[in-house]
């Protein structure tokens, strides 16, 4: 399984918490890239939600990850 940002991105308005099942439902629905499905049917094969993009992806950079200064904006 290889995650990027591009990637993963796909993933920002999926219904929250979903499984497996519903994720790639959800990828195949909105028209993302054949690595986006690939990489979700390499998931474990059970019905467990998954509540983030985190859950499938543990490196997946947050807000806090990015040094910039909020006080500029």
């Amino acid at each position: 399984m290889y995650w990027t940002l591009e990637l993963a991105s796909y993933l920002d308005d999926a219904p929250w918490p979903a499984t497996k099942e519903q994720l790639i439902d959800f990828a195949d629905r909105i028209g993302a890239p054949i690595e986006v499905i690939e990489n979700l049917e390499e998931l474990e094969d059970d019905d467990h939600p998954y509540d983030s993009i985190e859950e499938i992806w543990p490196e997946y950079p947050t807000k806090e990850d990015f040094l910039f200064n909020e006080d500029e904006y």
